[in-house]
């Protein structure tokens, strides 16, 4: 084994059998050896003591919405992982859509890889994207290294990243299934919600209703029942609509192979609280009533729902339409890349739901997702990626301080709990109470045989 360089001691080290006293042993950027907190320091290794702070892994956050290139005015791969860095999170993989060209072709991917070079202050993967046209060019984006593949049953919000058709979706899962892929959905109905009453303006009550659960319901059914019969691995994106747990179960009991996210904003906000023209709490699915989330809750600690993940969606101010408070035109999207960690703390810990949760979401299950297997946990041969959190510290969100490129976020004003003191990527700190490094990340592939 190489020579140990660093350890990091702390009263409270979560790892896979739960959280204890230990001292974490890196060699090399990897773990070395968990051992007994009071451990003989190594020769020559250098001690971080972070006394009764938690030591989490560093986060695996699956959907992020860099928009790089081209719309880079909303956000871009330095300011999207500075953020993601000052909230604990080590690796994020990349959506393929805001970007200009979207990643629906090896080359589109090759256009990314060369713009993301050098700019990542964590490491950052990439998802492809299934759109009309282009299934021939799902099996070459598979085997230059995504992690699978994105598509949408309705408007996606740009016009470069098309939804598919129902027969194109069939046919997409067709090829995908052939060669063990992933395809994961933002799963709404289109007809339902063009069936849904659309009359805009800035009540909140009138933009929930435009987007019913019912479309998320039956969508998913419809992408479940499609799994089914052609066995492709399918994950459903974002879920809002806590009425569709019964029928996720379901499926998964009858070995249909499905996986699920939901996102901080489901888990942390509620419908009730979103002022009228508050166009901040805006995304799609929407942020729904609190019994809901309530569910959603349950969903996640019963294991129907996987992982956490951001869904940073990020704009520029005037695409929020602030002017007139008006839901139906303005950007669908909430900005939180580094707020995760502490907004799902805050809700948890009310829950008496522990770190040990909390890290199996946000940073094992997601690593689980997209196969990475050197991320997602502290243990013997893993990267050693870490979060290092005050869990009972406290702070309020000032949006002018986050790192994400556009001061706007739905979290402005919040105190929540958990301050993370320093994030490490591969045995190097990366970022330390707010403040970011020189970026070192690196660019990842999916692992071959995963």
């Amino acid at each position: 084994m190489s020579e140990v360089e660093l350890v990091l001691r702390s009263t409270r080290v979560v790892t896979p059998e739960g959280m204890r006293a230990a001292s974490v042993a890196v060699a090399d950027g990897r773990i070395a050896a968990l051992l007994p907190y009071d451990a003989a320091l190594p020769a020559g290794a250098r001690l971080e003591d972070l006394a009764d702070d938690v030591l989490l892994p560093g986060l695996v956050d699956t959907h992020v919405h860099v928009n790089d290139p081209g719309r880079t005015e909303w956000e871009g791969f330095a300011s999207a992982t500075r953020a993601a860095a000052a909230g604990g999170v080590t690796t994020l993989i990349d959506m393929p859509l805001n970007s200009i060209p979207p990643t629906t072709t090896a080359r589109h991917l090759d256009v990314k890889r060369s713009v993301a070079q050098g700019k990542a202050h964590i490491d950052v993967g990439f998802w492809g994207g299934a759109v009309p046209g282009n299934l021939q060019d799902l099996k070459p984006l598979h085997d230059a290294g995504v992690f699978g593949f994105k598509c949408f049953l309705l408007h996606s919000g740009v016009d470069e990243f098309p939804q598919l058709t129902p027969g194109e979706l069939e046919a997409a899962m067709g090829e995908i299934a052939s060669f063990d892929g992933l395809l994961i959905v933002h799963a709404e109905d289109p007809h339902l919600i063009e069936g849904a009453p659309q009359t805009g303006g800035p009540r909140y009550a009138d933009f929930l209703a435009s987007r019913p659960r019912a479309a998320e319901n039956t969508a998913i059914e419809g992408l479940i029942a499609l799994a089914k019969r052609l066995g492709t691995r399918v994950h459903i994106l974002h879920l809002s609509s806590s009425d569709a747990l019964p029928v996720i179960a379901r499926a998964r009991r009858e070995g249909v192979r499905l996986t699920v996210e939901t996102c901080p904003h489901y888990l942390a906000l509620t419908a009730e609280e979103v002022p009228d023209g508050a166009t901040e709490f805006k995304c799609c699915p929407p942020i729904r009533e609190a019994g809901n989330r309530d569910a959603l809750w349950q969903g996640l600690v019963d294991g129907t729902i996987d992982c956490i993940v951001s869904d940073h969606s990020p704009s520029t101010p005037d695409l929020k339409r602030f002017d007139t408070g008006d839901f139906a035109q303005a950007w669908g999207g909430i900005s939180s890349l580094q707020l995760g960690l502490p907004a799902i703390w805050t809700e948890a810990r009310k829950r008496g739901r522990g770190l040990e949760e909390v890290a199996h979401w946000m940073s094992t299950a997601p690593a689980e997702l997209a196969g990475l297997r050197q991320k997602g946990a502290i243990e013997p041969g893993r990267d050693a990626d870490f979060a290092v959190l005050a869990p009972n510290e406290t702070f309020t969100v000032d949006p002018a301080a986050l790192h994400h490129r556009n001061p706007v976020t739905a979290y402005a004003g919040r105190t929540l709990h958990g301050v993370v003191r320093s994030t490490w990527l591969r045995g190097q700190r990366i970022a330390d109470h707010g403040s970011t490094t020189e970026p070192i990340g690196r660019l990842l592939e999916r692992q071959r045989n995963a």
